[in-house]
């Protein structure tokens, strides 16, 4: 009989009558480098509707992660995604039946231990109701390693201790149940994965805030920035425009005398001292 087996050579399978392959787990993709911190920055400028709409511009149609809704509204976040892939169980691998001795030997321990500062968990999971992919624990745990925020396209438990931690977490609803308790394992680290139909690169950007969560692929990060700002802007123009009784026509999206008068409006706010 063969075993599933953790990296440091733990049996993982926890139903040792069934034979069943020989696989190494977690497993774990290669390192990857994190955005710079002065992009981050840069996009907090930006909201996830922008960043959505601008992205659909560039060609990229499949950014927003739809279903997880934000646990604490009002929040925005900007960071790094490490990602954490769930797979279904397969009894001859493992079952989730001996949990408290088999997850701790999982991807759900180890992708913790990479976490750093400013980085954003994304976590496929499959849009399973009955696999609470986080508790107050390891959330906790999270936190104090720096991470920024949650997005998983599943569901948490603990959400009583969970909401005291004031971790920003994107999810699609709460559960009791723990992690491998019903159909899901914590499979693999560090590798693309599909949450909510998105793929997500390790090193990608994540962006959220009370619209939803929207996937920002790093190398495209740096164009949706400098196409972006200005839209922002020009935003922030027109609705001054319309507050004070300007008509939508002229303002909404700028026609061309809109344009002008946004671009001497522009001039004016870049010669304000200070």
């Amino acid at each position: 009989m063969t075993d599933a087996r953790s990296s440091n050579g733990s049996v993982l399978s926890d139903t040792p009558n069934l034979p069943g392959p020989n696989i190494d787990l977690p497993v774990t993709g290669p390192a990857f480098q994190r955005p710079s911190k002065h992009l981050i920055e840069q996009l907090y400028k930006v909201s996830s509707a922008t960043a959505s709409a601008g992205l659909h511009k560039l060609g990229i149609r499949r950014t927003f992660i739809q279903g997880p809704q934000s646990r604490q509204p009002g929040t925005k976040v900007v960071g790094s995604v490490v990602t954490l892939q769930f797979m279904p169980q397969r009894e001859d691998i493992v079952s989730g039946l001996g949990q408290e001795y088999v997850e701790k030997h999982s991807a759900l321990w180890a992708v913790l231990k990479i976490i750093e500062p400013g980085d954003i968990l994304t976590v496929q999971a499959n849009a399973d109701p009955y696999t609470g992919c986080f508790g107050e624990m390891l959330v906790s745990y999270f936190k104090e390693r720096g991470g920024v925020a949650l997005v998983v396209d599943g569901y948490i438990r603990d959400w009583p201790h969970v909401k005291e931690l004031n971790l920003p977490i994107w999810c699609r609803g709460l559960t009791p149940n723990y992690a491998s308790q019903s159909d899901q394992f914590p499979w693999a680290y560090n590798v693309p994965v599909s949450v909510s139909g998105v793929l997500a690169l390790p090193g990608d950007i994540m962006l959220a805030d009370d619209d939803g969560a929207v996937l920002i692929p790093a190398n495209v990060a740096p164009l949706l920035l400098q196409r972006t700002l200005e839209h922002e802007e020009w935003e922030v123009f027109s609705r001054k425009r319309l507050a004070e009784g300007g008509s939508l026509e002229k303002y909404y999206p700028l026609n061309e005398e809109g344009r002008r008068e946004y671009e001497i409006w522009r001039q004016e706010l870049a010669n304000q001292p200070g």
